[in-house]
């Protein structure tokens, strides 16, 4: 059995729930990602919450951010 952890990203750029099916669903597509919330901030960062295996690395949780076309907040 892997380990799970839970990531806290912040994401710039999101304004509607158009916007949190994008990041939630590339972010769900990264193998060993269990469950993805997010709680949206029109006009801020939004909190994006990712329960995956321990073995999901930073990167790639960024890099599929990046696919849906949306960035990290640098905050």
């Amino acid at each position: 059995m892997t380990d799970t952890t839970i990531t806290t990203l912040q994401v710039d750029g999101m304004t509607c729930e158009h916007c949190v099916a994008s990041v939630t669903e590339e972010l769900s597509e990264v193998d060993g990602v269990d469950s993805v919330e997010v709680d949206l901030n029109p006009g801020g960062a939004s909190t994006v919450s990712v329960q995956a295996d321990a073995t999901v690395g930073h990167d790639r949780l960024r890099a599929a951010v990046e696919e849906a076309g949306y960035r990290l907040s640098a905050r």
